[in-house]
């Protein structure tokens, strides 16, 4: 299949995709893109609990190291009040917590930057789609019901003008039916409407899954790192078996949702330019039409005004009639080329394949110096409470120091003995 101008599969999608894959048995899964298919599921939810795996690992480590820490220290002598060992030990694993939490922040806002990047970009491209098809249904709306008003009075007024000259009540009653024909192939153009699935809908629906994806993701992060690195994990294996080749299941998701023909699908997301446009033999006939309509007015200009006056003023409304049908022709053929929607449909998969995937991944190392840092800020926690000097220290204050409590309580009778 074809590939969208622009887009190819970069060498993350490459290397995401080759990963191996396996059910809740360990059986091997295919890793073409089937998120409707159980074994897929089951692949994409085994990654999610790769990140559960790590979690435990982590939270049992952590679990030893306290144990370790608090129940197989050596009993200090009665009375002794030697430093506590391991201060360096404990700035250095401080220092470390910090950089590495510093680190994943940067990484974070990196990466979230480009997956909103990518999804912008995404809903652009499918705005500018609806944009393009609600144009050519507006064109062709307009063009149809303009040839009717003008079958209905104009070329109906110039009949009865022309009644007298039989052969021009044919020329007439020929632009008619040329007429007639235009709007009837015209209004085959209009592919997209009536259809239920709308690019506009999908691109508001994006902006709101956007809108609170960061905040969703901030919480995950703050109560458990590991599960989003989970979910982030699974979307960027699951989006690169989609981006590896992406026509084959947006042709057939598309087919499915809209009902329209391969044939019209595969013209405009593959735009290969050895196949003709579906719209190809409408086209031709409606151009042949108004070539038609074009000579028999300016035929009956030449031979019916000299002779029938009042014709001169349908014929002119027929003629501007024309000069906006062909303008609005011109237009659709333009806008029915597949160029103009399939460099959308590239752009689409670009924003979603290459920034949003790239955003994916550093959002996932992201998670995982989060919990690094969090695993190590724990281990240090309790070894640097146990360097803070014990409450008995602070009772050797001076006698003479104004916020001694007993110092404070003589003051206080004093003032209140005066």
């Amino acid at each position: 299949m074809g590939e969208p101008p622009g887009y190819r599969p970069s060498a993350w999608v490459h290397v995401l995709h080759q990963l191996p894959r396996a059910d809740f048995q360990l059986r091997p899964v295919p890793s073409g893109f089937a998120p409707r298919e159980l074994a897929y599921q089951q692949a994409l939810l085994l990654v999610v609990a790769l990140a559960g795996l790590g979690l435990g690992l982590s939270l049992i480590f952590i679990a030893v190291y306290l144990i370790r820490f608090c129940c197989c220290r050596p009993p200090e002598p009665p009375g002794a009040k030697s430093p506590q060992p391991g201060g360096g030990c404990v700035t250095w694993s401080c220092v470390a917590a910090l950089l590495i939490g510093c680190a994943g922040i940067g990484i974070g806002f990196y990466g979230n930057s480009e997956t909103s990047d990518g999804v912008f970009q995404l809903s652009s491209a499918l705005l500018h789609a609806n944009h393009t098809l609600s144009t050519v249904d507006h064109l062709v709306l307009e063009t149809v019901e303009r040839l009717g008003e003008a079958v209905r009075t104009d070329l109906t007024t110039l009949e009865e003008v022309l009644t007298q000259r039989t052969e021009l009540v044919a020329a007439a009653r020929g632009a008619r039916r040329q007429a007639e024909t235009v709007a009837q192939q015209l209004q085959g153009l209009a592919f997209w409407q009536g259809v239920p699935l709308s690019p506009l809908q999908v691109a508001e629906d994006l902006s709101f899954v956007e809108e609170y994806r960061m905040t969703v993701m901030s919480l995950l992060v703050l109560v458990l790192s590991w599960g989003s690195m989970g979910l982030e994990a699974a979307a960027a294996v699951g989006l690169s078996d989609f981006c590896s080749n992406p026509d084959t299941y947006v042709l057939n998701l598309t087919q499915e949702e809209t009902g329209l023909g391969s044939d019209i699908l595969s013209y405009y997301f593959l735009c290969n330019q050895e196949v003709s446009s579906p719209f190809q033999q409408r086209l031709t006939v409606s151009q042949r039409a108004l070539a038609n309509i074009h000579s028999q007015l300016q035929g009956l200009e030449r031979e019916a005004v000299p002779q029938f006056p009042a014709a001169q003023k349908p014929l002119l409304s027929l003629e501007e009639t024309l000069n906006v049908t062909e303008g609005n022709f011109h237009q659709l053929v333009a806008l029915l080329h597949c160029h103009g929607l399939h460099k959308d449909y590239g752009a689409a998969l670009r924003g979603l394949c290459e920034d949003a995937l790239e955003g994916l991944l550093f959002l996932l190392l992201f998670s995982l110096l989060s919990a690094g840092a969090l695993a190590t800020a724990l281990c240090s926690l309790p070894r640097a409470w146990a360097l803070f000097p014990p409450s008995d220290d602070y009772d050797d204050t001076d006698d003479d120091d104004p916020f001694n409590p007993q110092e404070s309580k003589r003051f206080v009778q004093w003032q209140s003995s005066i």
